[in-house]
């Protein structure tokens, strides 16, 4: 108890300190020797910081809410009727196409961004959410199929087949029996994708050139310049920004734990 606690401070003890140096001037943040706490508390850091020239901040944070959120949603249409086929049929290529999808695990935006950039050129969907939205689904894609893949192969067939025999069409086997089924898996899915969407930093930076189309991941660096940086306010952005991640972690935590540890045990 004492190892874990003492690995939970370590763990938000930074995030304390930016909590902290987001209520403080930018005077009192460069100071040396630091101060702990604010001599002067600024919670009015939270409400400047949404108008200050170098970014539009309430554009950026829809522009990360869409983004993220739609690219979830297009992952999740894709990869789950694939994770079930793979998993209950058998076909030529199917260990094949199994081992292309793990392969592209091993791929991130960041070494390929140069392709991305002429391919969203070619299509004419530069500087557009479409195309982070697209980059982000298809860059997620591999893992939600791979997790899903599993928990479908982990349901018997018997399942299916019993439903068949009861009047139920495959569509309806796979909405309303094997579906609920896979709900953890669906769940892993759905956080580790859109916390890699929102995190996303390498393809946005190229890809969406206009300020307000930019997530927040990008527009925190305009608050960091060569010769001067606000970090008041890069620490407030830097709350803001995993304040939603909290609130998804929070709502699905349990079921969360649960699609991780599943299958581990047969």
């Amino acid at each position: 108890m004492i190892a874990g606690a003492i690995v939970a401070i370590v763990f938000l003890l930074p995030y304390l300190v930016m909590l902290v140096g987001s209520f403080k001037s930018r005077p009192e943040i460069l100071r040396i020797p630091p101060t702990y706490l604010p001599e002067e508390w600024l919670p009015e850091n939270y409400v400047s910081m949404w108008s200050t020239p170098e970014t539009p901040l309430p554009d950026n944070l829809t522009s990360t809410l869409v983004i993220a959120g739609c690219a979830t949603l297009l992952t999740l249409a894709v990869a789950t009727p694939a994770a079930y086929y793979t998993a209950r049929f058998r076909f030529p290529g199917r260990l094949a196409f199994l081992f292309c999808v793990l392969v592209t695990q091993m791929l991130q935006p960041a070494v390929l961004v140069a392709g991305l950039f002429r391919q969203v050129l070619s299509w004419g969907i530069q500087d557009t959410w479409l195309a982070m939205i697209l980059i982000n689904a298809a860059f997620n894609m591999s893992f939600a199929t791979w997790i899903m893949h599993s928990f479908f192969a982990a349901i018997p067939k018997e399942l299916d087949e019993a439903a068949q025999l009861d009047g139920a069409g495959r569509w309806t086997v796979f909405f309303r029996v094997t579906l609920p089924l896979v709900w953890p898996g669906i769940v892993t899915a759905v956080i580790f994708t859109f916390v890699a969407a929102w995190n996303e930093f390498a393809a946005s930076l190229v890809i969406l050139t206009s300020a307000e189309n930019q997530p927040l991941s990008v527009a925190l660096t305009k608050f960091v310049g060569q010769y001067d940086s606000a970090w008041q306010y890069v620490f407030g952005v830097s709350i803001v920004a995993i304040v939603p991640v909290v609130i998804l972690f929070a709502f699905i935590e349990k079921r969360l734990v649960a699609g991780l540890t599943a299958g581990s045990v047969k």
